[in-house]
C-alpha cells in the first residue's frame, strides 16, 4: 500500500476532510477500530475546523496529507527555530498498520530538515505506553520532561481523568 502513497501539503479545500479523519481516527466509535484511538480517553473533538483551517492558512505550519487523506500529520516551526514540532498525527482506522503512519512521520521528519529544524518534538499523553513506544522504535527519546495537559482549551475535548501530563519525546534530524 505504501509503495505508491504520495504525501503532499494540505491546503483550505482539504480542511474538512481532514476534520472528518481526525475525528475518525481520535474518537468514538470508529476511533476504536484502531490502535491509537484517544477514545478511552477523552470524549469531545479532538479539533475544531476553525482551529484546523487557520493551521492550515498558518505559514508556520506545514500540515501533510497522506494519499487520498489517509492519514495526517502537522510540522510547526517558527520563524528562527531548530527544534520543530510534530502533531496532528492521524491515519484512518482502517488504514493503520499498513505503513501509512511510518510514511507520514519519514515525510514529517524530511520536511522539518527541509524547513531548517535540527530536532523534531513531539508531546504524547505519558498514558499511551503503546505509542511512546512506537515513537521510540523510530528513533524517539523521552526527554524527561513532562507538560500539563491544556484542560479547558478549545479542540482537545473533553479527558476522562484530571491528572493527564504529556510526555516530551524528541530526535535528532541532524544524524
Amino acid at each position: 500500500m505504501t509503495a505508491s502513497l504520495t504525501v503532499r501539503v494540505a491546503d483550505a479545500a482539504d480542511v474538512d476532510s481532514l476534520l472528518a479523519l481526525v475525528h475518525s481516527a481520535y474518537r468514538g466509535p470508529s476511533g476504536r477500530e484502531g490502535w491509537t484511538s484517544e477514545a478511552d480517553l477523552i470524549d469531545g473533538p479532538r479539533t475544531t475546523r476553525e482551529l484546523l483551517a487557520a493551521d492550515v492558512a498558518d505559514p508556520s505550519i506545514t500540515v501533510l496529507v497522506a494519499g487520498d487523506l489517509v492519514g495526517c500529520a502537522a510540522v510547526t516551526l517558527a520563524e528562527g527555530a531548530t527544534t520543530a514540532s510534530f502533531g496532528m498525527f492521524a491515519v484512518r482506522p482502517g488504514g493503520q498498520r499498513g505503513g501509512v503512519g511510518s510514511t507520514l512521520l519519514d515525510a514529517a521528519e524530511q520536511t522539518a530538515r527541509e524547513r531548517g529544524a535540527h530536532t523534531l518534538e513531539m508531546c504524547v499523553i505519558d498514558r499511551r505506553t503503546e505509542l511512546i513506544a512506537w515513537y521510540e522504535r523510530r528513533g524517539y527519546v523521552r526527554t524527561g520532561e513532562s507538560r500539563p495537559f491544556p484542560y479547558g482549551e478549545e479542540g482537545v475535548g473533553v479527558p476522562r481523568d484530571d491528572d493527564f501530563r504529556f510526555a516530551v519525546l524528541e530526535k535528532d534530524l541532524r544524524g
